[in-house]
């Protein structure tokens, strides 16, 4: 198959990309490293006014109506550029996470009123990401009250409202909680440019959203978005790290001549490279079997990107420390920002080896 960005997919790729650089460049991102702001906060007005934050929702609802294709390409320029702002959460995975919970009465409030909205779905642990929700919801009708903790919330202490994965009678639901209610600390993470908070529930009001009955199967494919998401954007922080590396190895002279013509240094680049754009067919791959409908194929589709994109960004973030040298260990060096990114992503809505276990458990369940 051979897979390219229509005109308007590129479009939007390319106004993201102009926006974000223009915005927050890496020097803005280092200002905001050590505070619980992230450089880019204040683009959500901006992106309100443009309609992004409805880039992902149907036409039927007032949005822009793209979908995962689109995603992952707006995706992979904010790993490139790191950022941090509210295009991620709030601006992507949020309103699909409404549309999918088919709660899209809530849509209005994030296109109409500029709400942001954030979704608090990771808990402690390393298995299945919705079998280890332990968060308990009890009530009935519109009157429940949610005991548990969420971890690594994107945005979750910038938010307007929250979007809460918890067990109930039913099964897993979804919950909307106003953010005053909880007892909510911004946390940081390994990842300085992208800030996350931690909520704690103790008897917190909360709302049940979206269709009744068990929604597991709605949680598994939010995260498998997320996962989509964090797969794209560890694609632009693996090419970003690249060319870091390879801009230094050019200008670095060693014993008379550029870092860049030692055979060791090419092998490196060579190897980081092909793991890239593996790593980037197996992203859109992914991204378009979507788009003809999700099923076990594309669940095991997007498994396999978040395995090799988080390999490749690690990999490629590691490998530009190494050609930087001394020099690529020291905070005033990008290198590490990239690599924090990469660590974080790399955990965030399945680890490497579950995503691993599900294609292996997948194909020989199929045997």
């Amino acid at each position: 198959m051979e897979f390219t960005f229509s005109d308007e997919q590129r479009a939007m790729r390319d106004a993201v990309s102009e926006l974000v650089q223009r915005e927050t460049p890496i020097a803005v991102i280092r200002e905001h490293l050590e505070t619980a702001q992230p450089a880019g906060n204040q683009l959500w007005s901006v992106i309100s006014q443009l309609g992004w934050q409805g880039l992902l929702v149907p036409t039927q609802f007032g949005g822009i109506g793209s979908g995962p294709i689109v995603a992952v390409a707006v995706a992979e320029v904010l790993g490139a550029t790191l950022h941090g702002g509210p295009m991620l959460a709030a601006g992507m995975l949020a309103p699909w996470a409404l549309v999918e919970l088919d709660a899209t009465s809530l849509l209005s409030s994030i296109i109409d009123d500029a709400r942001r909205c954030t979704v608090a779905f990771e808990e402690a642990g390393a298995a299945d990401p919705v079998d280890r929700i332990s968060t308990m919801a009890t009530g009935r009708g519109n009157d429940y009250r949610l005991n548990g903790v969420k971890v690594a919330v994107i945005d979750g202490h910038l938010s307007d409202s929250l979007i809460v994965s918890a067990r109930s009678r039913e099964g897993v639901r979804a919950f909307l909680v106003d953010p005053g209610d909880a007892e909510l600390r911004y946390t940081p993470s390994l990842d300085l440019t992208r800030k996350t908070a931690t909520l704690r529930f103790v008897d917190t009001p909360a709302r049940p959203i979206g269709c009744d009955g068990d929604q597991t199967s709605q949680w598994r494919r939010i995260n498998a978005f997320g996962a989509l998401l964090l797969a794209a954007e560890m694609v632009g922080v693996a090419a970003s790290a690249h060319t870091l590396a390879l801009q230094y190895a050019t200008t670095r002279e060693v014993f008379g001549k550029p870092l860049s013509k030692f055979q060791v240094t090419r092998h490196k680049a060579v190897d980081v490279l092909r793991e890239i754009e593996l790593a980037r067919v197996g992203v859109h791959a992914a991204a378009w079997q979507w788009s003809q409908g999700f099923d076990s194929k594309t669940a095991s589709a997007i498994s396999m990107a978040k395995s090799f994109s988080g390999e490749a960004a690690n990999h490629s973030a590691a490998e530009c420390i190494q050609i930087h040298g001394a020099m690529g260990y020291t905070w005033d060096c990008d290198a590490h920002l990239f690599l924090r990114r990469a660590k974080t992503n790399d955990i965030l809505f399945g680890t490497q080896s579950w995503h691993r276990n599900q294609v292996a458990d997948r194909y020989l369940a199929s045997l």
